[in-house]
């Protein structure tokens, strides 16, 4: 009996140990990565730049380090959460001290040669750490609420200090998505983010202002524990941050309004704030259906449109491929929006499923921004079309996620069969 188990194990595939895997996942990660690739290269064509190769390599090593992460229970790092939170912080702690500027950021640390932006793997770290609370309990009670806005916001502070605007987006868009899928009341989610709003139609209408602060009053009374005491605490909150807000925006100088405005009306400032998104705009505009083709896109390969093998990758693709390409590129994210709803789903425990919508959060908030912005919906923000635009780090942190929610796939329909 004893021989027979031992030459059945021998008999074992080597990929055995993968076979649980979400397979479609990682094939579309590799496709887009691929295709991300092809696309740089279109960009860079004329310039005799190699970031396409940079890309591809990156993604290789990415697709190696998401397998071994996947071959591994992810369980165990609920006990190393805070050993993960700590090195988060330290790692984007010694960006202020050591860190490389550049474009007027300090957000990189040279290791090697290397330029690594520690904040795109804070993502990742943030998700592990807030998945690890947020399961060992049942229903987030309003301390527990509390505890997870102060573990991110030191982290987030770090971040927005490089200053990274657009990652310490990301981050807000994580903890949203995780305290929605943690069973947190959808009330508190609205009076989280209502001093924003509250800030921006103070400067706007101000009957829509008066609304909106009786709106929010009205949340805290019905939503809160001792509503009747926190309705003055949040109406009170609401009437500051309006007057902050609009005090905030004087101090601005005219340059940083128009930053932040521009996207609204790019053609007061053709060629200052509005000349990215105007130029992005022509080029996705003269695509039409199927593109002018690979390589023939007047706009990329004459290269009107800066940084565009970045944060404007997606400009490229619909010049050179048409409405037909963006169509291809919505579609494969939102298959990969699919599977990874699906894995939360069927996670054999609240880590394993808030680990997935902790991964899906970064990535549809990331998709949709950075798609905005290249349409003109957005502003510029500095944020990366994820497995398409060029970024060793970005795409390095995105496989390592991908990893982790593999390894939720792997083992949680193992967990069920008795492995």
């Amino acid at each position: 009996m004893t021989q027979k188990l031992v030459l059945r194990n021998r008999r074992k595939s080597p990929l055995s140990q993968w076979r649980n895997m979400d397979w479609s996942l990682l094939l579309v990660y590799i496709g887009m990565t691929t295709f991300g690739g092809v696309m740089i290269q279109s960009v860079e064509r004329n310039q005799g730049l190699t970031d396409w190769w940079q890309h591809w390599l990156t993604g290789g090593v990415g697709l190696i380090l998401a397998l071994i992460i996947a071959r591994c229970r992810y369980e165990v790092l609920v006990n190393w959460k805070w050993i993960i939170y700590i090195l988060t912080n330290i790692s984007l702690g010694a960006v202020q001290l050591i860190g490389t500027s550049a474009l007027g950021a300090q957000r990189w640390i040279n290791i090697g040669g290397f330029h690594v932006q520690p904040s795109e793997f804070a993502k990742v770290g943030i998700i592990i750490t807030l998945a690890a609370i947020l399961s060992s309990q049942t229903r987030v009670r309003l301390l527990g609420f509390f505890k997870v806005l102060i573990i991110t916001a030191i982290p987030w502070l770090l971040v927005f200090l490089e200053p990274n605007l657009g990652t310490s987006l990301i981050f807000g868009a994580i903890t949203m998505g995780m305290l929605y899928w943690g069973n947190v009341n959808p009330g508190w989610l609205i009076l989280l983010v209502s001093p924003i709003f509250s800030a921006i139609l103070y400067s706007i209408y101000f009957p829509a202002w008066v609304a909106w602060i009786a709106l929010m009053a009205l949340i805290a009374w019905r939503t809160l524990p001792w509503g009747w005491l926190w309705m003055p605490i949040v109406t009170g909150i609401n009437i500051v941050s309006g007057n902050i807000g609009q005090l905030l925006w004087n101090l601005l100088k005219d340059y940083q309004k128009d930053r932040l405005t521009g996207f609204l009306n790019p053609e007061q400032d053709p060629l200052g704030t509005g000349y990215h998104l105007i130029q992005s705009r022509i080029a996705i505009g003269s695509g039409q259906m199927f593109g002018r083709g690979l390589y023939q896109g007047t706009q990329t390969q004459l290269h009107f449109i800066p940084e565009q093998h970045t944060d404007f990758i997606f400009s490229a693709i619909g010049e050179e491929l048409g409405f037909v390409g963006c169509i291809f590129v919505l579609l494969a994210f939102w298959f990969i929006c699919l599977r990874l709803v699906i894995i939360a789903q069927t996670a054999q425990d609240d880590f394993g499923s808030l680990i997935a919508i902790g991964v899906l959060s970064m990535l549809v908030f990331q998709v949709f921004v950075n798609i905005g912005m290249n349409i003109g919906l957005a502003p510029v923000t500095g944020i990366p079309l994820p497995l398409l635009s060029y970024g060793r780090s970005a795409l390095l942190s995105n496989f390592i996620a991908l990893g982790l929610v593999e390894s939720v796939a792997n083992y949680s329909t193992k967990a069920r069969q008795g492995f």
